[in-house]
């Protein structure tokens, strides 16, 4: 009776240690943004999170909607380079910013109305074998109309 018990601990140990392990299609998580109102002179910054088992993004896709103003709307990808993306990096966050005229920053783009842009934004990453993560989307942001 006692080998049983003890071989019974023995197996639950072994299945509960399991080591974590990544698909080879990337995941990405939304996590967070700096600011839901974003002013002329602002920065926004993104926070998402990835994994991926290979380690080999490629790339980012953005995407802005305003689902009252489809001029505003904008689809655009950046090339994840080493300077952005540890070399090889499995899991880690990843900072996404923008801003609205800040040099130094790649531009949130105008509201392209003559109102405020009240947006949302989608985000997804490929790796450098064309696996497609699934798309996650940021909460409601409003660019303020100067």
């Amino acid at each position: 009776m006692r080998n049983t018990i003890l071989i019974a601990l023995v197996c639950f140990i072994f299945l509960g240690c399991k080591k974590d392990s990544f698909s080879s299609t990337p995941s990405l998580i939304y996590k967070s943004v700096n600011t839901k109102v974003l002013f002329s002179g602002q920065v926004i910054k993104f926070t998402l999170s990835f994994t991926d088992k290979e380690g080999n993004l490629d790339s980012i896709f953005i995407q802005k909607i305003n689902p009252s103003c489809s001029q505003s709307n904008t689809t655009e990808r950046f090339y994840l380079g080493d300077a952005i993306v540890k070399l090889n990096s499995k899991s880690d966050d990843l900072l996404v910013s923008f801003g609205y005229r800040v040099d130094g920053y790649p531009s949130i783009g105008e509201p392209k109305c003559d109102f405020n842009d009240t947006c949302y934004y989608r985000f997804s990453i490929t790796d450098k074998t064309k696996h497609h993560s699934d798309t996650v989307r940021s909460e409601t942001i409003v660019i303020m109309k100067q």
